[in-house]
């Protein structure tokens, strides 16, 4: 019972069917079944859970409950902070760090009462597409244990889908929410660029990096988004939202979606199938089909690499082992203390993307690549203003494949980043963008579809996930996980 989907887990308890502390033990003891095989958690402090659910079981008990989700499990992404508990970003360097402070959506999750389970594990820092970037361990698709999960949420989604939680927090720069939600047949949002705060989360990518809700159900999305959005004074980027408003209904017959026009040759053909039949049957229900001419955003990938790794440079220059994080003392120079303290701490794929970033950045080459890539930014973000004035959604595959397998790619970056070809362009417009379950490949792995709305219309592009979510056509039964 216990393994539902989000809203039923929220009904049971509310209506005092099941308490907190009951909650949380059985997801801590299906954890301990299935995760030596998935291992989507880095470490789990049973302690800490059982000590929220106890809090939340006594305020129930006295009548001053915090909201209707106290008492919920949420998993959380291990590179957003918790008060005194570990944050180490799967990286070596801060394997050890504790942070002293709340991230303001862990604030304001503990504000409504929430369980949290930290330590989820990811790419490090955030930098990669499949979880194979950890410096603890490789995160397995719970479909099968020979691919991969998407990343970096890899942890957070691989987690959902066996039923080791019915929520989680992770992080999106390029694709890390969407991408993993789609190989493991779980919900992922991407909310516009400033609507969530990004205080306590350790930056990758500052211009690009996004907070977000993932669920087993939409149910989940929605009430996670409405609780961590708005406007934060820690964080400058941060923008005041008004209340999440969602539609009461979406009329299909007036609907105008947007496809890429003449795609698809280089996805999957199951992947390929499943997309168009989703939009014949939009057509069938009288929606407007549009194509719309995307040939700019063949340079999203190498727009978004320049960009992000710019900023992971800037960003990443504070882990000098002296302030914190991994020091490796030397009888050398103070130079020597820093190279040797990164050296240790830091992965491959972390290093190649600080070399690339300090490149792109150094003087005699700043203009011919950052600067141009941030005027090819602004137009593809002038393209998308083009498209939302003529289109409600735009639709896509979140991913051109299902999951690959582990290893298969490690030795391609290129190949790598371009895991994320449907979903950086999407990053550096600032809009929101959510992945949903839409199917299974011939292997039974997961299809997932992206739909794309002009920000802040997260309401609007909600209610329609909702409803192609409720439709027959969509209600998947996948093939049973671990």
């Amino acid at each position: 019972m216990i393994f539902e989907k989000y809203k039923s887990i929220k009904n049971l308890l509310n209506n005092k069917q099941i308490s907190a502390t009951e909650i949380s033990k059985a997801y801590l003891q299906r954890i301990k079944e299935v995760d030596s095989k998935i291992q989507a958690f880095l470490f789990l402090n049973e302690e800490f859970i059982l000590q929220q659910a106890n809090e939340s079981d006594k305020r129930r008990a006295n009548g001053t409950l915090l909201s209707e989700w106290d008492g919920i499990p949420i998993g959380i992404k291990d590179n957003i902070c918790i008060k005194g508990i570990r944050t180490s970003c799967a990286s070596k360097i801060l394997e050890n760090y504790v942070s002293p402070y709340n991230a303001t959506v862990i604030q304001k999750l503990l504000e409504k009462g929430f369980v949290l389970f930290p330590g989820l594990n990811m790419d490090e820092f955030a930098m990669g597409s499949s979880t194979e970037n950890s410096a603890f361990q490789i995160t397995k698709n719970p479909f099968n244990l020979e691919r991969i999960p998407g990343g970096s949420s890899g942890g957070s989604a691989a987690a959902l889908a066996s039923s080791m939680l019915p929520l989680a927090l992770g992080s999106d720069t390029g694709g890390s929410i969407r991408q993993p939600a789609s190989l493991c047949g779980v919900y992922g949002l991407k909310p516009t660029y400033g609507s969530v705060s990004r205080y306590g989360l350790v930056a990758y990518a500052s211009s690009l990096d996004q907070i977000g809700p993932m669920a087993n159900d939409i149910y989940g999305i929605i009430d996670v988004l409405e609780i961590i959005r708005g406007r934060d004074e820690n964080d400058s980027t941060s923008l005041s939202t008004q209340r999440l408003e969602i539609p009461q209904d979406i009329d299909l017959k007036n609907l105008k979606i947007g496809i890429m026009k003449g795609e698809g040759a280089d996805w999957e053909p199951d992947v390929n199938a499943r997309f168009y039949k989703i939009v014949d049957e939009l057509k069938s229900y009288g929606a407007t089909i549009l194509e719309l001419d995307f040939s700019l955003f063949k340079y999203s990938i190498p727009v978004y690499y320049i960009i992000a790794t710019a900023e992971c440079s800037s960003n990443l220059s504070r882990f000098d082992g002296i302030r914190y994080g991994l020091r490796v003392d030397t009888t050398g120079k103070l130079e020597d203390l820093y190279v040797e303290s990164r050296s240790q701490g830091f992965g491959k794929e972390v290093k190649r993307r600080i070399l690339l970033g300090t490149f792109s950045l150094s003087s005699g080459y700043y203009d011919a690549f950052y600067g141009k890539a941030q005027k090819a930014r602004a137009a593809i973000r002038k393209k998308y203003e083009e498209f939302f004035q003529i289109v409600d959604f735009i639709l896509q595959p979140t991913s051109p494949t299902t999951a690959f397998k582990i290893g298969e790619k490690t030795q391609d970056p290129v190949q790598m980043y371009k895991a994320d070809i449907m979903n950086s362009s999407v990053n550096l417009a600032g809009l929101p963008a959510i992945s949903i379950p839409a199917g299974c490949d011939s292997k039974g792995l997961p299809i997932g579809l992206q739909i794309t709305a002009k920000a802040f219309e997260e309401g609007k592009l909600l209610k329609f996930s909702q409803t192609l979510g409720e439709w027959d056509f969509m209600k998947i039964e996948f093939p049973k996980t671990i």
